[in-house]
């Protein structure tokens, strides 16, 4: 395995994780707990935006990246979601939601993988992402405003809806994937 920028990227914004989450769930730092655990949300999610764009523009893209990239993104954003139900900032029924998206996706990808088919992301899929990613910011940060929790509420549909949209958006487009002839086969 090589461990080029992006893959290594890859693997900060895992080890991150951890910090995140036990930082944000002790107020360990006491009121600085919940801004300490967004600066560390923030810098793995843009960690996530640098290793695909310098994999792609130097041609550093690797089977460990293809695998480990999308799985450090739901690690990330479902483990900041289970805090957030925690802390009784999102209802336990989105993140069902949403963790239920990644399981039918990853079971399509596993499928297409077997036929020799890449489902690769799509637009819908990489909005999903960024919206769940603001969600998570905005409920993090959780200002005591009613434009901020009005906001927070909209973003959080928004993901969700997102969220639902790029599965169906996936399932259209890869139905083939779930027949049991394989490609070119009559």
């Amino acid at each position: 395995m090589e461990m080029n920028l992006p893959n290594k990227l890859t693997i900060f914004r895992v080890i991150l994780i951890p910090f995140f989450v036990a930082i944000l769930m002790t107020d360990c730092l006491g009121a600085a707990s919940k801004w300490v655990a967004l600066a560390i949300f923030i810098v793995a999610s843009l960690t996530d935006l640098l290793d695909g764009k310098i994999a792609r523009k130097y041609n550093l893209v690797t089977t460990f990246g293809k695998f480990a990239d999308p799985l450090a993104d739901k690690i990330l954003v479902i483990s900041a979601m289970i805090c957030l139900v925690e802390l009784q900032r999102l209802a336990a029924w989105i993140v069902v939601i949403i963790v239920a998206r990644e399981f039918i996706i990853s079971g399509f990808r596993i499928i297409a993988a077997e036929k020799s088919v890449v489902i690769a992301a799509s637009y819908w899929g990489k909005f999903k992402t960024t919206f769940q990613m603001v969600m998570v910011i905005m409920l993090i940060a959780d200002i005591d405003h009613p434009a901020w929790k009005i906001a927070s509420a909209v973003i959080t549909y928004i993901a969700l809806i997102l969220t639902v949209v790029s599965l169906l958006d996936y399932i259209i487009k890869n139905k083939n994937v779930m027949t049991d002839s394989r490609p070119g086969e009559s």
